[in-house]
C-alpha cells in the first residue's frame, strides 16, 4: 500500500520537471555553447569561464539522462568526445530565446 507522501512524491508540475531538467549553474551556458557550434568538452572550458571539468561533466551526463544532449564517442586515441542537441534540447533553445527575451524585457523595466 502506497503512503501520501508517496503519491504526493509521484505528482510533479510538468513545469517543475522542466525547471529540475535544466537546474545547475552550468546547464543553459552548455546549451547556449552547442547553440553556437562547440561540441568537445574542452571547447565548453574555454567558452564557460570556472567550471570545474568533474562538474561540466556531471552537468553534460544529467543533461544526456534528460534526452537535452547526445553524446557520440569516437574510437580514437586519444579518445574523442563530441554533444550535440537532441530535437528536445532543439526545442529548449527556442524556449530560452523567449526567456532571454522576456529578461530584456524586465531590464528594460528596471531601467525605467
Amino acid at each position: 500500500m502506497r503512503t501520501k507522501e508517496q503519491l504526493i512524491e509521484d505528482k510533479i508540475c510538468p513545469l517543475e520537471f522542466a525547471v529540475n531538467a535544466i537546474s545547475g549553474k552550468w546547464k543553459i551556458p552548455i546549451v547556449w555553447q552547442i547553440n553556437e557550434g562547440k561540441k568537445r568538452p574542452s571547447e565548453f572550458l574555454k567558452g564557460i569561464g570556472k567550471v570545474d571539468r568533474r562538474v561540466l561533466n556531471q552537468q553534460l551526463k544529467e543533461m544526456e539522462q534528460s534526452g537535452i544532449l547526445f553524446k557520440t564517442s569516437y574510437p580514437e586515441l586519444p579518445p574523442r568526445v563530441e554533444y550535440s542537441l537532441t530535437p528536445l534540447g532543439e526545442e529548449l533553445v527556442q524556449v530560452l530565446w523567449k526567456l532571454n527575451n522576456w529578461g530584456e524585457r524586465l531590464l528594460a523595466d528596471k531601467e525605467k
